[in-house]
């Protein structure tokens, strides 16, 4: 079972130190809060590679379940309470990808959260590729499955999620995603952020972007 057929990855540019501001706001009311209408917050994350850059990830059942999550979300009380002490903490919220398991063995399996109030880096570290796709019979997502995946294995992933653009057609307008760039999005947790910094070199192909992310303390994709 997929617990999210449908995902985004959210990379915002914030303000100069800023992000721990977003990210204690984050944690405190915004899991929870968008949990209650039907998301799953997948991870969290600060980009080891760039200090004003909060990464995230987030679930949907299907597309029009996540209309009526964000719907119910953006026009509920928690974000409309908070989004006054968000909002400022931002420079770009707009790079979004819309992205759905590769298949059935693809997808997340997120693992337990921290408690509210916990601070601070979670444990481990996770890396994420994203690479460009010349169009739906790209071979390169079974070549990564069948080349990069045992090398990742071997140097300690924890867990691994390997996906590809959904291109649905965007339900909720009023948060743009990035269209007609079909990617294929790579992520690998390691306990070990020595392990982690090793594999910088595996599988360069057709790269747009390498990720370098510490989880935050309540983040459901950890080491």
């Amino acid at each position: 079972m997929i617990v999210s057929p449908v995902v985004e990855l959210r990379q915002y540019t914030l303000h100069p130190g800023k992000r721990d501001v977003l990210i204690d706001l984050f944690e405190r009311e915004f899991v929870e809060g968008q949990e209650s209408v039907g998301m799953t917050l997948i991870g969290q994350f600060r980009d080891l590679d760039d200090p004003d850059r909060f990464v995230w990830l987030r679930g949907f059942p299907d597309m029009e379940a996540r209309r009526l999550a964000l719907e119910a979300f953006y026009f509920g009380p928690v974000w409309q309470g908070n989004r006054d002490t968000a909002n400022p903490t931002m420079i770009d919220s707009d790079n979004v990808l819309l992205l759905k398991p590769l298949d059935e063995a693809s997808g997340f399996t997120p693992g337990e959260r921290g408690p509210r109030g916990a601070s601070g880096p979670g444990a481990g570290r996770i890396i994420a590729g994203v690479h460009a796709l010349k169009g739906s019979d790209d071979p390169l997502p079974e070549r990564f499955r069948r080349e990069a995946v045992p090398v990742l294995r071997d140097v300690g992933a924890a867990s691994l999620a390997v996906l590809v653009t959904d291109g649905s057609a965007n339900t909720f307008p009023r948060l743009p995603v990035r269209e007609g760039e079909p990617v294929l999005a790579w992520f690998a947790a390691f306990v070990d952020p020595m392990a982690a910094d090793s594999i910088h070199h595996v599988f360069t192909e057709q790269s747009i972007q390498r990720l370098r992310l510490e989880p935050t303390a309540r983040s459901r994709l950890h080491g």
